[in-house]
């Protein structure tokens, strides 16, 4: 098994994917600077796998934009680091119209850091987080990964870049391993509750707010947009379990290491789209708790409709959703369950 560097480890998609990969055999190191996360959740990440060697999950705390931060994680491990899986970055779409400089600097310089890093270190394989967001205005769906790459907003933009800058490095420099995982809507959590989503502030997605109403730490669900061009107003998304993402993460690292030097590009999702509304019964069906709502204006940079033809994933890598939107549902109400405020009222 391999010597894995993780950024953003501790956070939400970063956690499930330490989780799977810790599952899988290989060993960790995982950075992360805690700007929207908790130090707690790989402790805990560490008991549901039944970690007692320590040596397999090093936890570092620092920035992807620090080279000394950088040059210490490449030497944490009990083995130099053949792989990198960065997560490590800033996410939320409204955010990034009032943060650019922020999101340009953490997104794309720090990536920037972190390949010159790679290359110090003689790493050549990394599989990035890249997003959906890349298609804009898709002007139909399921969107393949032969659509144009269109972001509508600054988040987009930085995500796009990181993936022009990771395809000039495959053309200038033989050796290469690449993805770029381009997901859809991450969602549920680890159905023990014990590692889950837990933003700071008002959440800007939808399961956490949905979950933060339920459990009575949020008075009512913004509903953004009910004019929408869908069948009920509302918009739709292609949602995918965190777990089948952390998964999808696992054979993309294992068809890396397998296959010659390359730069694949792929959408992770399930390739079927549920609106708001139907997200919100769903979520009502499945806990027995009613999510009261009222209806915002839209949000500057969404889209009507986003849903993933995942069909080159499931023939390159053998990988596809394995998990419903009912256990989506499950999953992130035994997390909020457990732990209503989140990882700030952690033992």
């Amino acid at each position: 098994m391999a010597q894995l560097l993780i950024t953003g480890g501790a956070g939400f998609i970063g956690s499930h994917t330490c989780f799977s990969l810790l599952e899988a055999g290989h060993n960790l190191v995982v950075l992360d600077n805690y700007s929207n996360s908790s130090s707690v959740v790989l402790r805990r990440v560490a008991e549901l796998v039944g970690l007692k060697d320590c040596k397999r999950l090093k936890v570092l705390q620092g920035d992807i934009r620090s080279k000394e931060d950088l040059d210490k994680a490449f030497s944490a491990g009990e083995e130099p680091v053949t792989a990198v899986v960065h997560l490590a970055g800033l996410k939320a779409v409204g955010e990034s119209f009032n943060r650019p400089l922020d999101y340009w600097d953490v997104n794309v310089t720090g990536s920037h850091s972190l390949l010159r890093s790679m290359q110090r270190h003689g790493c050549r394989t990394i599989v990035f987080s890249s997003t959906a967001t890349l298609y804009g205005l898709p002007k139909e769906v399921p969107i393949p990964e032969t659509f144009a790459v269109q972001p509508i907003n600054p988040y987009g933009h930085t995500k796009a870049a990181v993936e022009q800058l990771l395809g000039n490095l495959v053309n200038s420099e033989p050796g290469w391993r690449i993805a770029c995982l381009r997901y859809f809507n991450p969602v549920g959590a680890h159905p023990s509750g014990r590692i889950g989503e837990d933003p700071s502030g008002v959440p800007n997605n939808l399961f956490p707010f949905v979950s933060q109403v339920a459990v009575g730490r949020r008075q009512e669900l913004q509903v953004f947009g009910a004019d929408w061009p869908t069948p009920d107003g509302s918009a739709v998304r292609d949602y995918i379990h965190v777990l089948d993402l952390a998964e999808g993460h696992s054979a993309a690292l294992e068809f890396l290491q397998r296959e010659k030097p390359q730069l694949l590009i792929l959408n992770l999702g399930s390739g079927r789209g549920y609106s708001v509304f139907e997200v919100v019964r769903a979520f009502e069906q499945a806990t027995g708790r009613e999510v009261p709502y009222r209806i915002a204006n839209r949000r500057v940079g969404d889209v009507a409709c986003s849903i993933a033809d995942p069909r080159v994933a499931q023939e390159l890598l053998g990988w596809q959703t394995k998990r419903t939107l009912e256990e989506m549902c499950q999953d992130s109400w035994s997390w909020q369950q457990a732990n209503p405020l989140g990882y700030g009222c952690a033992e």
